[in-house]
């Protein structure tokens, strides 16, 4: 069967990025396949349970290795397209496909589907919108290997902040894929990198009082990012009456002790303290906004993966 060459690849990671992809597609009524990972065998790239998309033009979006397997799987959704046939294909160890090596030396089970449920993904779509978890059905004619997976939203960054280090933050943040907001007294800093937030940004007018913090849920950190300290100790307090996974401060050991005592004083009790990170970064005493950024955010990813709970674990699986 002939099909053209495969076309773009579109390295996108989060499944929602998949899920938006698919539901424009399914309200323009151009045809996709949707591509899983339904089980994988020793080291692997990506998670199983990754999603990716391939247009009827071979266009790519997400993947599923680093570049071992991608192409080949462009050719098998054109395939599936005119086809109309499920494939449940193996590659790696134990494939049919001997001249395709997986380096990591596994294997990976992948569901290429050109009649996705487009039902189940605009209702993913509407729910990772409203920042709920999504869970997903895939089915294949081996039963036994039919699964659901359970995405997370997308996770938060919300910066309170202002000068070099609150730009830095931002960008890097942005880069990483983290649906970023901001807050400032600064209007400079919010006209430089306000492209960057997913909503309109918040200019902060007093130390005194805080907004808002109703965009801290379970899937975002929040950060302070001021060296003037006193516009923390209200927005502090605010985010802590909120389940935002991770609170951090930028500062010295001494700023935090000293950011803690006028908590303490402001009536916030020491089980709530527990929950403020600072000084925030796996890397101490750095002197320069792009790496205190780049710790800074090593420390939230590894927060957000190391804790046992499901809404920081990107996707699980089950029968």
């Amino acid at each position: 069967m002939k099909t053209s060459p495969p076309n773009a690849l579109t390295y996108a990671e989060h499944a929602s990025d998949i899920i938006a992809k698919a539901a424009a597609l399914t309200r323009a009524a151009q045809p996709f396949v949707l591509i899983t990972s339904m089980a994988i065998k020793g080291g692997a790239a990506r998670e199983v349970g990754s999603l990716a998309l391939v247009e009827q033009s071979g266009a790519m979006t997400g993947y599923l290795s680093n570049g071992c397997i991608d192409r080949d799987i462009q050719l098998h959704a054109q395939e599936a397209l005119q086809s109309k046939q499920k494939k449940l294909i193996r590659y790696g160890d134990g494939s049919r496909f001997g001249d395709l090596k997986l380096p990591c030396g596994g294997a990976l089970m992948v569901l290429i589907d050109p009649a996705p449920d487009t039902d189940a993904i605009l209702q993913a779509e509407a729910q990772f919108a409203a920042r709920q978890p999504v869970t997903l059905s895939f089915h294949s004619d081996d039963e036994a290997l039919s699964k659901r997976f359970t995405y997370a939203p997308r996770h938060r960054l919300v910066l309170a902040g202002r000068g070099a280090i609150f730009r830095h933050m931002a960008q890097v943040g942005h880069a990483m894929g983290f649906d970023v907001r901001l807050l400032s007294p600064d209007a400079e800093d919010l006209a430089a990198i306000g492209h960057l937030s997913s909503a309109a940004s918040i200019h902060l007018t007093t130390p005194n009082a805080a907004p808002m913090l109703d965009m801290l849920d379970s899937h975002t950190a929040f950060l302070t990012l001021f060296h003037d300290h006193d516009w923390e100790p209200s927005l502090l307090r605010a985010a802590i009456e909120t389940p935002a996974h991770f609170i951090g401060s930028l500062g010295s050991r001494r700023t935090h002790d000293m950011r803690c005592e006028t908590l303490r004083q402001m009536g916030v009790n020491e089980a709530s303290l527990e929950r403020l990170n600072g000084p925030i970064g796996l890397v101490p005493s750095l002197r320069d906004a792009s790496s205190i950024a780049a710790s800074a955010l090593a420390e939230i990813v590894a927060a957000f993966q190391n804790k046992a709970t499901p809404f920081e674990v990107l996707l699980k699986s089950g029968k």
